[in-house]
């Protein structure tokens, strides 16, 4: 059997399923109920993976395109996330290669934002300045990429990102934030989602950080895996406190994917009804409405910023707070500051 790029590939990225739990358990020791989630969230990892050395050896589209829509259905986007890793390798290997954009234009087009979260993921490890790769692509979603960015750096280097709190020095403005979106994510898989966990974790941030960590919680706890039930979902959703805004803005962004593939999941719709009291689809087109109409002028913020913001103007609007949540969520929460480079 002849050898394929991948065959070369593995001992230099040294990525597998396995790595996952291996990692989580570095960080927590060995915990019975993180053995317990892992088993849940080890088909999330094995397609992840799986599709992503796919993507380098499959390198006509419709072949790959093939592939990954036989995935079952729930972890189809999981998998063509690992593609936009493994189109996003291709084209830092390869002089001239424009997969990632093909692929985004082609069969990726229904699952953009994660193939884009897949790019990201990537990006560290390859010779790609962020701010120029960034600037190639869609303005409203590039900062997916710098969410996956931050996915990387949390789980696979947590003692300076997680423990040491730090954030890449040519990361600037907008993507400071994107890149937390991100880091939040992965401490969903990181803690074995374990609330007291991710508290503990996300307390020791500086609170300015703090939202958009608790974004990031949302969309995975939305869009992963579904390991919580309807009790555990909600204080978790609690837990957040004046950062419930956050929570229901990475909800929403989950529900997106969900709604642009075009396969509904069980945990999505329990997450978007513990926090929106919406099932997914209602909440994935209130986030569509907002999306409408965006300042596109020179000194607007980031439109994925304006975006967000929208989202989080029409949960405010509609949210009834417990009376351990301040009402004033808007007032508590840290202004962010964008760069005006950073549209």
């Amino acid at each position: 059997m002849s050898a394929t790029l991948s065959t070369f590939l593995r001992p230099v990225f040294r990525l597998s399923a396995d790595a996952f739990p291996r990692l989580a358990a570095q960080r927590f020791g060995a915990q019975e109920d993180m053995d317990r989630t892992w088993r849940t969230f080890e088909p999330v990892a094995r397609t992840l993976v799986d599709s992503f050395y796919l993507a380098i050896d499959n390198r006509r589209q419709d072949q790959l395109a093939a592939k990954l829509d036989a995935v079952d259905p729930e972890l189809r986007g999981i998998a063509y996330e690992g593609a936009g890793m493994g189109v996003t390798l291709l084209d830092s290997l390869l002089p001239g290669s424009t997969r990632l954009p093909s692929f985004l234009a082609g069969p990726g087009a229904p699952y953009r934002c994660l193939v884009l979260i897949g790019a990201g993921l990537v990006l560290p490890r390859v010779p790609r300045r962020p701010e120029r790769f960034l600037a190639r692509q869609d303005p409203l979603l590039r900062w997916f990429v710098m969410d996956g960015y931050g996915f990387y750096e949390g789980f696979f280097s947590w003692r300076r990102t997680i423990e040491a709190h730090g954030v890449p020095r040519r990361l600037h403005g907008y993507a400071r934030q994107a890149f937390d979106q991100g880091v939040g994510r992965s401490l969903w898989f990181s803690t074995g989602a374990n609330v007291d966990r991710i508290i503990s974790t996300i307390n020791r941030f500086e609170p300015s950080r703090q939202p958009d960590l608790w974004s990031g919680i949302g969309v995975a706890c939305a869009y992963a895996a579904g390991v919580m039930d309807r009790v555990a979902v909600s204080r978790l959703f609690e837990a957040a406190g004046r950062h419930r805004a956050h929570v229901a803005v990475g909800t929403a962004i989950a529900s997106v994917f969900r709604a642009e593939s075009g396969h509904a999941a069980p945990h999505t719709d329990l997450a978007c009804e513990v926090v929106w009291r919406r099932d997914s689809l209602q909440v994935a087109a209130v986030a569509e409405e907002t999306r409408l109409g965006l300042d596109t002028g020179p000194d607007a913020p980031p439109l994925y910023a304006q975006w967000r913001r929208r989202i989080e103007d029409r949960w405010l609007a509609g949210s009834q707070p417990s009376p351990d949540a301040s009402s004033s969520t808007r007032r508590e929460t840290p202004t962010p500051t964008y760069g005006g480079t950073d549209r």
